[in-house]
This record gives C-alpha cells, structure tokens and sequence, in this order.
C-alpha cells in the first residue's frame, strides 16, 4: 500500500568548534512497506534551482540507504557500524565521501515513523563533523511547512515550502 505522506527532515551538524548547524526541511511523498523494508519517495528543489531532484530512501533495522537522481546524484548506505565511501555527484564537480555510521534506528507508530541515523562524515578521507539525521513520517495532512535553521540558539524561517502543486515553491538544503 502507497500512501502519502509529509516529511520533516531534520539534519544536525557538529563541527570540531563550539558551533553546530541545524537544518530542518518538510517535504510531501510516498510511503510504502515491502517484505519489512520501509520505502519512502519524493522530490526536492534545491534552493535557486528549477530542476527537482528525486529522493529515494530505503531503511530497515540498522540500515538506510538514500539514493538522489537529478542535479545531485549521490547513493549512500548507512549500515550501522560500517563505514561506506562514495562519490557524491554535484554540477560543480564530484566529491568523494564517507559515512562512518555509529547509529540507524527507527520507531514505527500507528500514525509516525520516526528513523534516526548518527555518522561521522568524511570528505576525501579526512574527516568533516559528526552528523545526525532525523526523518518524521506522518500521514500527509498539513498544508504548509518552512524550511527553518538554528544559528545562534534562534530558529529562523528561511524560506515557505508550500505543498506540490498548490502554488508554494518547495526548497531544502542539502545534506
């Protein structure tokens, strides 16, 4: 069974200083369960970009996978306790990145799905900050959502996302 869904995706990053960057994005898509793999579908547009990018992610106990199609083309595997390498694909040219994944676990509500993925990210095999990503899953049912970031302990609106096809531009940051 597909059905559709509203995301909040909540990415966190600790850098070596005293410093962190929080960045919370909502997003609407499809949800759908086979043979105990949860599936999850949507499309993205980066911020001052036209072209969508279409997100895939895939998450079972103890692992997620996050596929992205378009302007950005990346496949990456968190498996808990495995550190994966990949190439992440950008119009600007191509970066190698790892993900020394420490944590991936999920909570499985009648109407929520909260997954949870801790990782220690790489670039080039040096090592770039401590990562946390947050995905909530929800029956689809709010008209509105904003893309919001935390500087400086304030949440701040930085942009109005506005649900597919009723008029309000999608953005997010990647992550």
């Amino acid at each position: 069974m597909t059905k559709e869904v509203m995301l909040t995706i909540r990415g966190l990053q600790f850098d070596q200083g005293p410093d962190s960057e929080e960045i919370e994005t909502v997003q609407w898509g499809q949800y759908y369960k086979k043979n105990g793999t949860h599936y999850i579908i949507y499309e993205e547009v980066m911020e001052g970009e036209k072209e969508p990018i279409r997100n895939v992610i895939k998450f079972r106990e103890r692992e997620m996978n996050l596929m992205k199609r378009g302007m950005v083309n990346v496949y990456m595997a968190f498996e808990e306790c495995k550190k994966n390498i990949t190439n992440y694909h950008t119009p600007y040219g191509s970066l190698l990145i790892g993900m020394d994944t420490r944590r991936v676990c999920f909570t499985e509500g009648e109407e929520e799905i909260r997954l949870l993925v801790e990782y220690a990210l790489e670039v080039n095999y040096e090592y770039l900050s401590d990562c946390r990503i947050e995905i909530r899953i929800q029956p689809a049912g709010s008209r509105t959502g904003a893309l919001r970031t935390k500087a400086s302990g304030a949440w701040k609106n930085t942009a109005a996302a506005g649900r597919p096809g009723e008029g309000g531009a999608e953005r997010t940051v990647r992550m």
